[in-house]
Protein backbone atom coordinates (compact mmCIF):
# COMPACT_ATOMS: atom_id res chain seq x y z
CA UNK A 1 0.00 0.00 0.00
CA UNK A 2 1.32 3.58 -0.81
CA UNK A 3 -0.46 5.88 1.43
CA UNK A 4 -0.39 9.67 1.61
CA UNK A 5 -1.79 12.17 3.99
CA UNK A 6 -3.75 15.43 3.52
CA UNK A 7 -4.50 18.34 5.99
CA UNK A 8 -6.30 21.52 5.53
CA UNK A 9 -3.37 23.79 6.48
CA UNK A 10 -1.16 23.27 9.27
CA UNK A 11 0.21 26.73 11.12
CA UNK A 12 -0.08 25.54 14.35
CA UNK A 13 -0.07 21.98 16.50
CA UNK A 14 -3.96 21.70 18.09
CA UNK A 15 -6.62 19.59 18.09
CA UNK A 16 -6.45 18.37 14.16
CA UNK A 17 -3.38 18.41 14.52
CA UNK A 18 -3.19 15.97 16.84
CA UNK A 19 -4.87 13.47 14.59
CA UNK A 20 -2.74 13.86 11.70
CA UNK A 21 0.46 13.51 13.91
CA UNK A 22 -1.13 9.85 15.02
CA UNK A 23 -1.28 9.40 11.53
CA UNK A 24 2.30 9.78 11.44
CA UNK A 25 3.18 7.48 13.41
CA UNK A 26 1.26 4.80 12.04
CA UNK A 27 2.73 5.46 8.81
CA UNK A 28 5.95 7.40 9.20
CA UNK A 29 7.25 7.36 5.76
CA UNK A 30 3.72 8.44 4.26
CA UNK A 31 4.16 12.48 3.07
CA UNK A 32 1.55 14.57 4.55
CA UNK A 33 0.46 16.77 1.85
CA UNK A 34 -1.01 20.63 2.78
CA UNK A 35 -2.07 24.12 1.86
CA UNK A 36 0.60 26.05 3.68
CA UNK A 37 2.44 25.31 6.93
CA UNK A 38 4.39 27.06 9.50
CA UNK A 39 7.17 24.02 10.43
CA UNK A 40 8.38 26.10 13.53
CA UNK A 41 5.06 25.68 15.69
CA UNK A 42 4.03 21.90 14.62
CA UNK A 43 5.80 20.46 17.31
CA UNK A 44 5.94 16.72 16.63
CA UNK A 45 5.10 17.03 13.42
CA UNK A 46 8.14 19.19 12.57
CA UNK A 47 10.33 15.75 10.98
CA UNK A 48 7.85 14.69 8.86
CA UNK A 49 7.61 14.69 4.97
CA UNK A 50 5.44 18.14 4.48
CA UNK A 51 4.59 18.91 1.07
CA UNK A 52 2.52 22.22 0.40
CA UNK A 53 1.23 24.50 -2.70
CA UNK A 54 1.87 27.28 -4.03
CA UNK A 55 -0.25 29.48 -1.44
CA UNK A 56 2.68 28.78 0.81
CA UNK A 57 4.70 32.09 -0.08
CA UNK A 58 1.62 34.03 -0.10
CA UNK A 59 1.16 32.41 3.56
CA UNK A 60 5.09 33.71 4.70
CA UNK A 61 4.25 36.99 3.07
CA UNK A 62 0.25 37.42 5.38
CA UNK A 63 0.97 35.25 8.29
CA UNK A 64 -2.34 34.62 8.19
CA UNK A 65 -3.71 31.15 6.82
CA UNK A 66 -7.37 32.17 7.07
CA UNK A 67 -6.99 34.99 4.76
CA UNK A 68 -6.02 32.67 1.98
CA UNK A 69 -9.12 30.44 2.54
CA UNK A 70 -11.03 31.57 -0.65
CA UNK A 71 -8.22 30.83 -3.01
CA UNK A 72 -7.30 27.02 -0.91
CA UNK A 73 -10.21 25.15 -2.98
CA UNK A 74 -7.88 25.24 -6.05
CA UNK A 75 -4.81 25.18 -4.03
CA UNK A 76 -5.16 21.17 -2.71
CA UNK A 77 -7.35 20.59 -5.78
CA UNK A 78 -3.39 21.24 -7.41
CA UNK A 79 -2.21 18.44 -5.19
CA UNK A 80 -0.85 15.77 -7.38
CA UNK A 81 -1.72 12.18 -5.78
CA UNK A 82 -0.67 10.09 -8.96
CA UNK A 83 1.15 6.65 -8.13
CA UNK A 84 -1.01 6.92 -4.28
CA UNK A 85 -3.56 4.05 -3.60
CA UNK A 86 -4.99 5.18 -0.50
CA UNK A 87 -5.43 9.01 0.35
CA UNK A 88 -5.93 9.40 4.20
CA UNK A 89 -7.22 12.99 4.63
CA UNK A 90 -8.17 14.88 7.99
CA UNK A 91 -10.72 17.35 6.98
CA UNK A 92 -12.59 20.26 8.82
CA UNK A 93 -12.20 22.57 5.71
CA UNK A 94 -10.93 21.84 2.17
CA UNK A 95 -9.26 19.01 3.06
CA UNK A 96 -11.24 16.01 1.77
CA UNK A 97 -11.45 18.19 -2.16
CA UNK A 98 -8.08 16.79 -3.33
CA UNK A 99 -8.54 15.08 -6.74
CA UNK A 100 -7.54 11.06 -5.77
CA UNK A 101 -6.46 9.08 -8.99
CA UNK A 102 -8.84 7.05 -10.03
CA UNK A 103 -7.71 3.39 -8.99
CA UNK A 104 -7.39 5.23 -5.09
CA UNK A 105 -9.19 4.84 -1.88
CA UNK A 106 -10.12 8.08 0.21
CA UNK A 107 -10.68 7.69 3.26
CA UNK A 108 -11.76 11.60 4.89
CA UNK A 109 -11.28 11.62 8.93
CA UNK A 110 -13.81 14.37 8.87
CA UNK A 111 -13.69 17.04 12.04
CA UNK A 112 -16.65 18.48 10.74
CA UNK A 113 -18.53 19.83 7.07
CA UNK A 114 -17.08 23.33 6.25
CA UNK A 115 -17.99 25.55 8.82
CA UNK A 116 -16.88 28.66 8.07
CA UNK A 117 -19.25 28.22 4.62
CA UNK A 118 -21.83 26.53 6.52
CA UNK A 119 -22.96 27.95 9.88
CA UNK A 120 -20.47 30.05 10.85
CA UNK A 121 -19.81 33.00 8.39
CA UNK A 122 -20.30 36.13 10.22
CA UNK A 123 -17.95 34.47 12.98
CA UNK A 124 -15.35 33.66 10.72
CA UNK A 125 -14.96 37.11 9.62
CA UNK A 126 -15.64 38.63 12.95
CA UNK A 127 -13.05 36.17 14.54
CA UNK A 128 -10.49 36.42 12.44
CA UNK A 129 -11.05 40.17 12.16
CA UNK A 130 -11.02 40.51 8.12
CA UNK A 131 -11.14 43.72 7.22
CA UNK A 132 -14.55 45.31 5.90
CA UNK A 133 -13.10 46.27 2.51
CA UNK A 134 -13.13 42.69 2.33
CA UNK A 135 -15.78 41.45 3.61
CA UNK A 136 -18.55 41.40 0.73
CA UNK A 137 -15.54 39.86 -1.73
CA UNK A 138 -14.62 37.03 0.49
CA UNK A 139 -18.43 36.08 1.26
CA UNK A 140 -19.31 36.12 -2.68
CA UNK A 141 -16.12 33.97 -2.56
CA UNK A 142 -17.83 31.69 0.09
CA UNK A 143 -21.03 30.89 -1.78
CA UNK A 144 -18.62 29.28 -4.79
CA UNK A 145 -17.23 27.33 -1.82
CA UNK A 146 -20.08 25.80 -0.52
CA UNK A 147 -21.10 24.78 -4.19
CA UNK A 148 -17.88 23.59 -4.40
CA UNK A 149 -17.93 21.61 -0.69
CA UNK A 150 -20.81 19.70 -1.96
CA UNK A 151 -19.33 18.29 -5.07
CA UNK A 152 -15.96 17.68 -3.43
CA UNK A 153 -18.01 15.30 -0.67
CA UNK A 154 -18.57 12.94 -3.41
CA UNK A 155 -14.82 12.18 -3.95
CA UNK A 156 -14.71 10.38 -0.50
CA UNK A 157 -15.12 6.77 -0.63
CA UNK A 158 -15.71 6.19 2.98
CA UNK A 159 -16.24 9.38 5.82
CA UNK A 160 -14.72 9.02 9.05
CA UNK A 161 -16.40 11.11 11.78
CA UNK A 162 -14.99 12.53 15.15
CA UNK A 163 -18.11 12.41 16.99
CA UNK A 164 -22.13 11.93 16.80
CA UNK A 165 -22.89 15.50 15.97
CA UNK A 166 -20.33 15.59 13.19
CA UNK A 167 -21.53 12.04 11.78
CA UNK A 168 -24.97 13.80 11.71
CA UNK A 169 -23.94 16.88 10.20
CA UNK A 170 -22.26 14.62 7.21
CA UNK A 171 -25.61 13.48 7.32
CA UNK A 172 -27.79 16.94 7.09
CA UNK A 173 -25.08 18.50 4.56
CA UNK A 174 -23.25 15.86 2.10
CA UNK A 175 -26.46 13.21 2.78
CA UNK A 176 -23.38 10.71 3.11
CA UNK A 177 -23.39 7.99 5.93
CA UNK A 178 -20.01 7.86 7.64
CA UNK A 179 -18.59 5.97 11.03
CA UNK A 180 -17.92 7.60 14.53
CA UNK A 181 -14.29 7.70 15.41
CA UNK A 182 -13.30 10.09 18.21
CA UNK A 183 -10.06 11.98 18.44
CA UNK A 184 -7.09 10.35 20.54
CA UNK A 185 -6.15 11.32 23.51
CA UNK A 186 -2.23 11.15 24.30
CA UNK A 187 -1.07 7.99 26.54
CA UNK A 188 0.80 10.34 28.34
CA UNK A 189 -2.81 11.84 30.50
CA UNK A 190 -3.81 8.68 32.12
CA UNK A 191 -3.44 7.45 35.16
CA UNK A 192 -2.91 3.57 34.81
CA UNK A 193 0.35 4.48 37.42
CA UNK A 194 -0.18 8.46 38.10
CA UNK A 195 2.25 10.16 39.44
CA UNK A 196 1.19 11.68 42.64
CA UNK A 197 -0.46 15.62 42.40
CA UNK A 198 1.39 18.20 43.40
CA UNK A 199 0.46 19.62 46.67
CA UNK A 200 -2.30 21.66 46.12
CA UNK A 201 -3.63 23.90 49.38
CA UNK A 202 -5.73 25.93 46.77
CA UNK A 203 -8.02 23.91 44.49
CA UNK A 204 -8.38 25.40 41.11
CA UNK A 205 -10.62 25.39 37.90
CA UNK A 206 -9.21 24.90 34.57
CA UNK A 207 -9.46 25.86 31.36
CA UNK A 208 -7.43 25.08 28.16
CA UNK A 209 -7.35 26.25 25.04
CA UNK A 210 -6.81 28.79 21.83
CA UNK A 211 -8.10 32.48 23.01
CA UNK A 212 -10.87 32.84 20.02
CA UNK A 213 -14.35 34.25 20.64
CA UNK A 214 -16.23 31.24 20.14
CA UNK A 215 -14.44 29.42 22.79
CA UNK A 216 -16.27 31.47 25.31
CA UNK A 217 -13.42 32.00 27.85
CA UNK A 218 -14.86 35.85 28.44
CA UNK A 219 -18.14 33.59 30.10
CA UNK A 220 -15.59 31.77 32.20
CA UNK A 221 -14.25 35.02 33.62
CA UNK A 222 -17.71 36.70 34.18
CA UNK A 223 -18.56 33.88 35.95
CA UNK A 224 -15.33 33.63 38.13
CA UNK A 225 -15.74 37.05 38.96
CA UNK A 226 -19.11 36.78 40.37
CA UNK A 227 -18.47 34.11 42.00
CA UNK A 228 -15.14 34.11 43.14
CA UNK A 229 -13.76 31.31 41.55
CA UNK A 230 -10.07 30.43 41.58
CA UNK A 231 -9.34 29.56 37.58
CA UNK A 232 -6.19 29.14 36.27
CA UNK A 233 -6.95 29.64 31.97
CA UNK A 234 -4.18 27.71 29.83
CA UNK A 235 -3.58 29.16 26.13
CA UNK A 236 -2.78 32.22 24.09
CA UNK A 237 -4.32 33.81 20.96
CA UNK A 238 -6.01 36.99 20.00
CA UNK A 239 -7.81 37.57 22.40
CA UNK A 240 -5.30 37.26 25.13
CA UNK A 241 -5.46 41.11 25.87
CA UNK A 242 -8.95 41.48 26.27
CA UNK A 243 -9.89 38.46 28.31
CA UNK A 244 -6.81 39.32 30.69
CA UNK A 245 -8.09 42.64 31.18
CA UNK A 246 -11.79 41.33 32.27
CA UNK A 247 -9.55 38.93 34.43
CA UNK A 248 -10.35 39.86 37.95
CA UNK A 249 -8.36 39.13 41.29
CA UNK A 250 -9.01 35.29 41.32
CA UNK A 251 -8.51 34.30 37.68
CA UNK A 252 -5.08 33.62 36.56
CA UNK A 253 -4.06 34.04 33.06
CA UNK A 254 -1.34 31.37 32.44
CA UNK A 255 -0.26 32.30 28.55
CA UNK A 256 1.23 29.38 26.45
CA UNK A 257 1.80 26.09 28.71
CA UNK A 258 4.29 23.59 27.32
CA UNK A 259 2.79 20.11 26.53
CA UNK A 260 5.44 18.48 29.33
CA UNK A 261 3.46 20.67 31.98
CA UNK A 262 -0.22 19.77 30.78
CA UNK A 263 -0.60 16.89 32.92
CA UNK A 264 -0.06 17.97 36.01
CA UNK A 265 -2.15 21.17 35.40
CA UNK A 266 -5.18 19.11 34.87
CA UNK A 267 -4.80 16.41 37.48
CA UNK A 268 -4.29 19.17 39.99
CA UNK A 269 -7.20 20.57 38.90
CA UNK A 270 -10.79 20.42 40.71
CA UNK A 271 -12.92 20.79 37.15
CA UNK A 272 -11.99 21.67 33.89
CA UNK A 273 -14.72 24.20 32.56
CA UNK A 274 -15.74 23.84 28.94
CA UNK A 275 -17.96 26.38 27.79
CA UNK A 276 -17.71 26.10 23.96
CA UNK A 277 -19.50 24.28 21.13
CA UNK A 278 -17.13 21.53 19.82
CA UNK A 279 -17.94 19.10 17.11
CA UNK A 280 -15.62 16.79 19.26
CA UNK A 281 -12.65 18.58 21.66
CA UNK A 282 -9.81 16.86 22.90
CA UNK A 283 -9.63 18.55 25.45
CA UNK A 284 -12.36 17.13 27.77
CA UNK A 285 -10.60 13.64 27.15
CA UNK A 286 -7.66 15.03 28.45
CA UNK A 287 -9.15 16.24 31.49
CA UNK A 288 -10.74 12.63 31.89
CA UNK A 289 -7.79 10.82 31.20
CA UNK A 290 -6.01 12.59 34.10
CA UNK A 291 -8.67 11.93 36.11
CA UNK A 292 -10.36 15.48 36.56
CA UNK A 293 -13.80 15.70 36.05
CA UNK A 294 -15.58 17.96 33.61
CA UNK A 295 -18.30 20.93 33.86
CA UNK A 296 -19.53 21.18 29.95
CA UNK A 297 -21.73 22.75 27.26
CA UNK A 298 -24.43 20.13 26.70
CA UNK A 299 -23.94 20.72 23.62
CA UNK A 300 -21.73 18.98 20.57
CA UNK A 301 -19.12 16.26 21.28
CA UNK A 302 -19.10 16.51 24.70
CA UNK A 303 -22.59 14.28 24.37
CA UNK A 304 -20.19 11.66 23.31
CA UNK A 305 -17.39 12.10 25.59
CA UNK A 306 -18.87 13.20 29.13
CA UNK A 307 -20.69 11.45 31.33
CA UNK A 308 -23.66 13.17 33.59
CA UNK A 309 -22.92 12.50 37.24
CA UNK A 310 -19.44 10.25 36.45
CA UNK A 311 -17.20 12.09 35.11
CA UNK A 312 -18.84 15.78 35.11
CA UNK A 313 -21.41 17.73 34.65
CA UNK A 314 -23.13 19.77 31.86
CA UNK A 315 -24.39 23.50 31.89
CA UNK A 316 -27.36 24.16 29.45
CA UNK A 317 -27.00 27.57 28.10
CA UNK A 318 -23.82 29.65 27.83
CA UNK A 319 -25.12 31.89 30.45
CA UNK A 320 -22.89 33.47 33.69
CA UNK A 321 -26.24 31.86 35.60
CA UNK A 322 -26.16 28.48 34.04
CA UNK A 323 -22.65 27.79 34.40
CA UNK A 324 -22.57 29.14 37.78
CA UNK A 325 -25.91 26.84 38.64
CA UNK A 326 -23.67 23.62 37.28
CA UNK A 327 -20.68 24.46 39.18
CA UNK A 328 -23.20 25.02 42.30
CA UNK A 329 -24.08 21.42 42.01
CA UNK A 330 -20.91 20.18 40.72
CA UNK A 331 -19.50 21.44 44.07
CA UNK A 332 -22.38 19.02 45.80
CA UNK A 333 -20.96 16.12 44.16
CA UNK A 334 -17.93 13.79 44.62
CA UNK A 335 -15.61 11.92 41.54
CA UNK A 336 -13.47 8.81 41.48
CA UNK A 337 -10.68 9.79 39.62
CA UNK A 338 -10.24 6.44 38.96
CA UNK A 339 -13.66 5.80 37.42
CA UNK A 340 -13.26 9.05 35.37
CA UNK A 341 -9.74 8.18 33.87
CA UNK A 342 -11.17 4.15 33.27
CA UNK A 343 -13.91 6.11 31.09
CA UNK A 344 -11.16 8.19 29.23
CA UNK A 345 -9.51 4.73 28.11
CA UNK A 346 -12.03 4.15 25.60
CA UNK A 347 -10.93 7.03 23.77
CA UNK A 348 -7.20 6.36 24.17
CA UNK A 349 -4.38 6.94 21.65
CA UNK A 350 -3.84 3.52 21.09
CA UNK A 351 -7.59 2.51 20.79
CA UNK A 352 -7.46 5.41 18.01
CA UNK A 353 -5.05 3.78 16.30
CA UNK A 354 -6.84 0.04 16.15
CA UNK A 355 -9.41 1.98 14.64
CA UNK A 356 -7.96 4.13 12.36
CA UNK A 357 -5.56 0.75 11.28
CA UNK A 358 -8.49 -1.47 10.83
CA UNK A 359 -10.60 1.10 8.42
CA UNK A 360 -7.21 1.56 6.46
CA UNK A 361 -6.76 -2.47 6.26
CA UNK A 362 -10.44 -3.06 5.75
CA UNK A 363 -10.72 -5.34 8.31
Amino acid sequence: MKLAIVADWLPVFAGAEHVIAEFHTLWPDAPIFTTVTNKEKIGPLQDADIRTTYLQTMYRLSGKHQWLLPWMPRAIESIDLRGYDTILSSSHAIGKGIIPPSTARHICYCHTPMRYAWEMEEEYLDDFKIPKRLRRAIKQKLKHIRRWDMTSAARVDTFIANSTTTQDRIKRVYNRDSIVIHPPVSERFFQFNPQPPTPNPQPYYLAIGRMVPYKRFDLLIKTANKLSLPLKIAGSGQEFPRLKAMAGPTVEMLGFVPDSDLPDLYRNARALLFPQFEDAGVVPLEAEASGTPVIAYGKGGVLDTVKPGETGVYFSEQTVDSLGDAIKQFETMTFDSSAVSAFAAQFSATRFKEKISSVISGT
